[in-house]
């Protein structure tokens, strides 16, 4: 098998992978290949939707917004994850006990206070 490098439409990421691959992503994306963290970005956007045309407009709209923030590949993917999970925690039903759960004891020791740590 042959590794061939392809760049994302949208982000301009770039990766190396098998030419069945890049076939496989296209066929699900209107003809564009999309990078793993873009097609996540544009599968949220679809589930999202009800219109029968939805993966056109997702990929169109993803497009779009990866252009307005075309500076690194670094910074958008940082970005889109940043974003899923914001949209995710709030799909997640949030209890009491689950905020308590993983909130921050009073006592605990911050950034500045007076304990020292050994580094190697």
């Amino acid at each position: 098998m042959e590794v061939e490098s392809v760049k994302c439409e949208c982000c301009g990421l770039k990766e190396d992978c098998t030419q069945d691959y890049i076939s496989e992503v296209k066929a699900k994306f209107d003809g564009k290949w999309l990078c793993g963290l873009c097609s996540e970005a544009v599968r949220d956007e679809v589930s999202r939707g009800k219109k029968l045309s939805a993966m056109d407009e997702a990929v169109k709209a993803h497009m779009s917004f990866c252009r307005k923030f075309k500076s690194n590949p670094a910074v958008l993917v940082a970005d889109g994850m940043r974003q899923m999970l914001r949209r995710r925690s709030m799909d997640i039903p949030s209890s009491s006990a689950s905020s308590k759960k993983y909130s921050r004891p009073s006592s605990s020791s911050q950034v500045g206070d007076s304990s020292t740590f050994a580094l190697y």
